[in-house]
């Protein structure tokens, strides 16, 4: 259990959902997490105390990533309590179902500066911190960026941006021998996904769970594990994926 041994990692939108999960994973695996949290602190600082009871290190980090001087904090943060950075996830999202009617210009501004915005901040702010040494980038993207779903367009429509700036950045970073991959879950079970409309029993679930071939919407767990692996050195010549984990929904 020492795949992550050492190595620092950013956590972005840590405090529940598939991002506590990344976090708590990490951990396990030996890495030092900071668990960034917009607005729970208490969700954060509970992510945390699971991780130290067991005997890992992490400390949680207010930011809202879609303020520069927020991100800038987060990692001078990083950088105080661990000296370094190895791991970025960005895993901070916005998400509403709405209809086209519904897609106002507030609403579209907060899925982009939050989905695509904030992780451009993120990902320069740990540029500096890399170094020679180089890092690993790893994007929380969605299914819906290669199917778009019905009532989703704006959240879509960030998914499929953030997927082209982990392609476009996986040329570019190469050469400093930073990775960069997105991953793709599919109908997960997570607080956001309720509070988006996607409920127990509800007609989206029904719909996910038809589509999907194994039968059941993913657990935050499912994620985290190939995050996991795509921050290990067993992904080491991989870069520039789009990997869907999605119970066979999204296959590519």
């Amino acid at each position: 259990m020492n795949k992550l041994k050492n190595k620092v990692a950013v956590v972005t939108g840590a405090s529940k959902g598939i991002g506590a999960s990344i976090a708590k994973h990490f951990a396990a695996e030996g890495a030092k997490v900071v668990v960034n949290y917009a607005s729970s602190k208490e969700g954060a600082d509970s992510v945390v105390k699971k991780i130290t009871d067991n005997g890992g290190l992490a400390i949680s980090v207010q930011a809202d990533v879609s303020k520069e001087a927020d991100v800038t904090r987060l990692f001078e943060e990083t950088v105080n309590a661990f000296g370094s950075l190895d791991i970025l996830v960005n895993n901070a999202v916005f998400q509403q179902f709405l209809p086209i009617e519904q897609a106002s210009a507030e609403a579209f501004h907060q899925h982009f500066n939050v989905n695509v915005l904030g992780p451009i901040l993120a990902i320069k702010a740990s540029l500096k911190l890399f170094g020679d040494k180089g890092g690993n980038i790893i994007n929380i993207s969605s299914g819906a960026s290669k199917y778009p779903l019905p009532a989703a367009s704006l959240y879509s429509a960030t998914k499929a941006a953030l997927d082209a700036i982990t392609i476009s950045l996986s040329k570019e970073l190469g050469a400093k021998n930073i990775r960069i991959n997105s991953v793709l879950p599919g109908a997960t079970e997570t607080e956001g996904a309720t509070s988006a409309g996607v409920t127990t029993g509800s007609e989206y679930e029904k719909m996910f769970i038809a589509n999907t071939p194994l039968g059941r919407r993913g657990q935050p767990e499912d994620i985290a594990k190939a995050v996991v692996f795509l921050a290990s050195d067993d992904a080491a010549w991989i870069t520039g994926e789009q990997i869907s984990v999605s119970g066979g929904m999204y296959g590519f």
